[in-house]
């Protein structure tokens, strides 16, 4: 049970893990910290330390709870709103701000993103708007918190926990992942807020924050720690739950966000290990964006402290700590918001030339020789976002298919111009079409163990169904017609005019249909997959035209008649064959099955 609906909780890192097992000890922690009765008066140094880190263990693990429900939900929307970006700039880092604070997770976006500019849908220019909106959408965390709707935070995880554990419909058990999360999350940030209210009147804290407001300093350690827990939203939640306890000023908690922008770069860099040139270059325009924009700001810190509290509420008849308290929190989500914002305003008419700078600096990698092929699209990151992952099967089996598509196109004139060297070419492409099939095939495998809907399992067993049935097309071509094509050269067998017509005419709407086959997988273009199957009686039509026409030769007296006969019948055959597995996997798009005969 809980493997289903909890995914989440078997795949999270190390350091989360470890955060975790403080987590659970964290509200037993705070009575050792603070006493039975709630006192203050005494301050334990490790009861603080344990309430903190459990407290940011109950802050991560809802976060990744949350993700994991949003993509879940709305995974499939996000990537067909992504997928509809246009040429212009501004649209496209509005669906890159919308997309990632609806999923909570820029690495997502990007990984996405990365995708399109593979497939041929986006340019390079366009991701870049893309990735900069990303930006923005990550700010929603420090907003959220800095409303302090912490009260809630407890009938959210028993609403939560209800509909995860208890509702029989996916969906609803999707939206419970998301409430148990955001309330876990209002949590972490509870008890983080009571671990450190202690240290409102420990002065050599109280000095340390005060020193942290020196610009360089305070970005150094938003940086470090953010590398540290590879969460921005992290780093910028419990900069706003400081705040809250009027433990740091609003110029330190602008240097800390400004630094939390640089040290989530590191997860997008160690993200990118393995993975194409696309993702890395995606990756550095990340990295540029972020860091160029806070050098630029560092110096600016006192024009964007006042921008905050012009736009922020004040707390009328407060004063000292807390009017600091009550206002500081809402200035350094509003200051954070604003510097991410004005960032893609200044960056954002230059897209197009950091894309090419960024092509010319990351230039495409050379294959390795020893590397036949390699799959493009295959991205382990999204295996825990099914909806996502099909998609990137779905273009997999395109790249799959252009290799099929290619023997088919090369077969013909191998068999009319005797070309051996072509021949070859064919088996070494269905070399490249069988790699490609076991790449596929593990994918799904993993895929298969995330829990999944029942449209998703039966998108999966369509998947694998057509990537067999490409293969077969590829063997089909490589082992039957590739071995008639040596027959014909060393029988030195020539059709006759009337023959190769005939041949002509059935291979053209073999290949037609194996085109179309392959358009209404990778699109989901059902009108292709019906045409592909009312192709049947023009095939048969052919078929029979050629089979009377064989007979027709085998009783007339001519040289090598048999021979010719057994070739001629061999590539009628497989053909048919061909056409056969084409309407299968035609069929595999269509709604409901066709009265057609299969």
């Amino acid at each position: 049970m809980l493997t289903n609906v909890w995914p989440a909780a078997g795949r999270l890192p190390a350091r989360l893990l470890l955060l975790i097992m403080f987590g659970a000890a964290s509200v037993s922690v705070a009575d050792l910290a603070w006493g039975a009765d709630g006192s203050t008066s005494e301050m334990d140094p490790v009861g603080m330390i344990f309430g903190l880190f459990g407290g940011l263990a109950l802050f991560l693990f809802g976060m990744e709870q949350m993700a994991t429900g949003l993509k879940a939900a709305a995974g499939e929307q996000m990537k067909a709103i992504l997928a509809k970006v246009t040429a212009h700039r501004i649209v496209g880092a509005a669906t890159g701000a919308f997309v990632t604070a609806v999923i909570q997770s820029s690495s997502v976006t990007t990984v996405l993103v990365v995708g399109f500019i593979s497939a041929g849908l986006m340019t390079m220019a366009q991701s870049v708007a893309v990735i900069m909106g990303a930006n923005i959408g990550t700010t929603i965390t420090a907003q959220i918190v800095a409303f302090k709707v912490t009260k809630i935070a407890l009938p959210m995880i028993a609403i939560g926990f209800g509909l995860l554990f208890f509702a029989s419909r996916e969906r609803a058990r999707h939206y419970g992942g998301i409430i148990m999360g955001l309330g876990l999350v209002f949590f972490g940030i509870t008890i983080m807020g009571d671990a450190m209210e202690p240290l409102r009147g420990f002065q050599p804290f109280l000095d340390l924050m005060v020193a942290i407001e020196a610009p360089i300093l305070g970005v150094l350690v938003g940086a470090v720690f953010t590398a540290l827990v590879q969460s921005s939203s992290a780093t910028t939640g419990i900069v706003v739950v400081m705040a809250t306890q009027g433990l740091i000023t609003l110029p330190a908690g602008i240097a800390m966000a400004l630094g939390a922008n640089i040290g989530t770069c590191i997860t997008a860099l160690l993200a990118t290990i393995g993975k194409p040139r696309d993702a890395f270059r995606a990756a550095s325009v990340h990295v540029f964006f972020n860091v160029g924009g806070a050098l630029i700001w560092i110096g600016l810190i006192d024009y964007l402290q006042q921008l905050a509290v012009w736009i922020s509420p004040v707390a009328e008849g407060l004063a000292g700590t807390a009017k600091l308290a009550a206002e500081t929190p809402r200035q350094i989500a509003n200051a954070n918001t604003i510097f991410n914002v004005l960032n893609t305003l200044l960056f954002l008419p230059f897209t197009v030339q950091i894309a090419r700078l960024t092509e010319r600096l990351i230039p495409e990698r050379a294959v390795p020789e020893a590397v036949v092929v390699a799959p493009k699209y295959l991205d382990k990151e999204l295996i825990e976002t099914p909806a996502l992952a099909l998609d990137r099967v779905r273009l997999e089996l395109g790249h799959m298919g252009e290799r099929v598509r290619a023997m088919l196109e090369q077969i013909r004139p191998a068999l009319l111009e005797r070309d051996r060297a072509l021949l070859t070419h064919i088996r070494q492409l269905d070399n490249e079409v069988d790699i490609l099939r076991d790449h596929i095939i593990e994918y799904l495998g993993l895929l298969g163990r995330q829990p999944l809907t029942e449209d998703q399992a039966n998108e999966l067993v369509r998947a694998m169904t057509a990537t067999d049935d490409l293969e077969r097309i590829g063997d089909l071509i490589e082992t039957d017609l590739v071995d008639t094509g040596h027959q014909v050269i060393e029988l030195d067998l020539k059709p006759s005019v009337t023959t190769r017509e005939i041949l002509f005419n059935l291979y053209e709407a073999t290949s037609r249909a194996v085109h179309m086959a392959i358009r209404a997988l990778i699109e989901d273009d059902q009108r292709a997959a019906q045409a592909v199957v009312l192709a049947k009686d023009e095939i048969n039509a052919m078929v029979r035209a050629a089979m009377v026409h064989q007979a027709a030769r085998l009783s007339a007296d001519a040289e090598s008649r048999l021979a010719h006969h057994r070739v001629e019948i061999s590539i009628i055959d497989k053909l048919k064959r061909i056409y056969s597995l084409a309407k299968h996997i035609a069929k595999l798009k269509l709604p409901e099955p066709t009265a057609a005969d299969a």
